[in-house]
């Protein structure tokens, strides 16, 4: 090496920051805070936006198809604007349901929240939903914090909500497993947008948003005595998203133990 090729190198060292992570490396985790103001801000606008294409929908058509389709087009794009923004910061819960099942995972040895970020990560969750709802309501000019009226306490659309709330899992923890979380944006997304149409509860699967859509008596609402079992369902929608993908997943060394197991 001469002096010249010498200098240049140490020149280079010293221009070029402390730490870089390796290409592909997770980066280092995000201040705390940050990450709980993450989940606020974006469980704050996903709320509006489904509150506010809600009622623009319903000022715009009688049709209550073309309502939902406008709703749940507006979800679709949204969320998975959000996601692209702030998944690198927080994750992009933006839902105590999947903030709870990664900190199970991570209780079992996988990745996930611990259960001081999970303390945080909820309430600033509901916190958000709840300012979302009041945000929209606001920017419609409708009357701020009301209650909604629409009873959704039938047996079917309970269903629906454990239905909703196993597939999110399934499909988030699958992703996971195979490392696939770079197509999270538009798969959650897409899902999200299908499982307004095919359960009954228009896809709720969410006990932030849940709370939040209590605070608005429009299109989107749900109303208070109906929000504790739609939160119970999609607990269990938890459950079974978790048992969905344990199974489907399994890891070869779990499959070949159990061959051992009845081959001996």
């Amino acid at each position: 090496m001469t002096a010249t090729t010498e200098t240049a190198a140490s020149d280079a060292t010293a221009a070029a920051p402390p730490w870089q992570p390796l290409p592909g490396a997770t980066p280092p985790r995000k201040p705390l805070a940050a990450r709980a103001a993450a989940e606020l801000v974006g469980t704050a606008a996903l709320v509006a936006i489904v509150v506010g294409s809600g009622i623009q929908a319903t000022e715009l058509t009688d049709d209550v198809a073309l309502q939902l389709l406008a709703n749940s087009t507006s979800t679709v794009l949204g969320l998975g604007v959000l996601i692209v923004l702030l998944g690198p910061v927080s994750g992009a819960h933006f839902n105590p349901a999947v903030s709870l099942a990664e900190w199970w995972t991570a209780r079992r040895g996988g990745a996930g929240v611990t259960l001081r970020e999970l303390a945080v990560y909820v309430p600033a969750q509901i916190t958000g939903a709840i300012a979302g709802a009041i945000l929209a309501d606001a920017m419609f000019g409708q009357p701020l914090m009301k209650w909604s009226t629409h009873d959704r306490s039938a047996g079917n659309l309970l269903l629906g909500e454990v239905v909703a709330t196993a597939g999110l899992i399934l499909l988030i923890f699958g992703l996971a497993r195979t490392d696939r979380l770079r197509f999270a944006p538009v798969a959650v997304a897409s899902y999200i947008g299908a499982a307004y149409w095919f359960t009954s509860s228009t896809s709720f699967a969410n006990p932030a948003v849940t709370i939040g859509r209590a605070f608005t008596d429009t299109f989107a609402g749900i109303a208070p005595s109906s929000v504790a079992a739609f939160i119970g369902m999609q607990l269990i929608g938890v459950v079974v998203g978790l048992a969905l993908v344990a199974l489907i997943f399994m890891d070869a060394k779990h499959d070949k133990g159990a061959e051992g197991s009845s081959a001996g």
